[in-house]
């Protein structure tokens, strides 16, 4: 230390004071709000592309995710007859959510989040998220209806469970028990959207994708595609219920859906993101809403 002054050998031993508690929680938020910014761009930025398909393409696409879920729904059933346990029955229907993942496909339910995002951002009208939502669901149940047919007539001996599950929901009163559980079905795939889009990580997104299925089809929620599949697949079984209380049943749930995808989980994200998402709308041309 010789020939340092008394201020500089006081500086040299000195150690840098660490940053005190509220500059790290300070950069921590900082960090946690660019990686929502982040998520938000890439939802942005994937999702553009969707709403802006042809009719031909969006259609080829929903047709081909409901056949995905038909054969999660084979998966479920055949679990079921042999099991018998509901929780073990749902965690083989994630074969119909990992197949959508993987072929990157177009589920109604799935369609919550991403394409009204865009649409909040001004990148799409609502006149292509209102196509993107009918030709999307259309699609999904005429492929599901077609494949749950082929599904009975290669497997008789799904029968039995077919017609029993497809009963559980086809005959449900439109109770406040049953609106929950569509509600809640639809937070659960939105939630599963959301968790997909934040991560680059595929075998993330299938232990997403398998943890949705459980919560899902494990627990009896209320889907309007997967459960649309149960019902045709007893019809095709030959169970008594109908087509007209399926329309009923479909009515009620859809509207559930709806009301946990968008009214709550898709509300509550934009509502996190909104100075982003206010960034997106300054820099994109005002668009007409339909």
């Amino acid at each position: 230390m010789t020939g340092m002054t008394p201020s500089a050998r006081t500086s040299a031993t000195t150690p840098t004071p660490a940053p005190d508690a509220t500059d790290r929680k300070g950069r921590t938020a900082q960090l946690r709000d660019r990686q929502v910014e982040q998520v938000l761009d890439r939802i942005v930025e994937q999702g553009r592309p969707r709403l802006h398909q042809t009719w031909v393409e969006l259609l080829a696409t929903a047709v081909v995710a409901g056949m995905e879920v038909a054969l999660g729904v084979l998966a479920l059933l055949a679990v079921d007859q042999a099991t018998g346990n509901a929780l073990l029955a749902g965690l083989a229907f994630s074969v119909g959510f990992i197949a959508l993942l993987l072929g990157h496909s177009e589920l109604f339910t799935e369609g919550f989040l991403v394409p009204v995002t865009v649409v909040a951002a001004r990148e799409a009208t609502g006149w292509q998220l209102l196509r993107f939502w009918t030709v999307t669901l259309a699609g999904n149940l005429a492929g599901g209806w077609a494949l749950t047919w082929l599904i009975m007539l290669g497997f008789p001996q799904l029968r039995g469970p077919a017609v029993d599950l497809g009963a559980h929901f086809a005959t449900a009163s439109l109770s406040p028990q049953t609106f929950s559980l569509a509600v809640l079905a639809g937070s659960v795939i939105t939630l599963l959207t959301r968790m997909q889009t934040g991560t680059d990580n595929d075998l993330a997104k299938i232990v997403a994708s398998i943890a949705a299925a459980v919560l899902v089809a494990g627990l009896g929620m209320f889907h309007s595609v997967l459960d649309s599949l149960l019902i045709f697949t007893g019809i095709h079984a030959g169970a008594t219920y109908s087509y007209g209380q399926w329309a009923v049943w479909f009515s009620w749930t859809l509207l559930g859906n709806l009301l946990g995808g968008v009214g709550l989980t898709t509300l509550l994200r934009l509502v996190r993101s909104f100075h982003r998402l206010t960034e997106w709308r300054s820099t994109t041309p005002t668009r007409a809403p339909y």
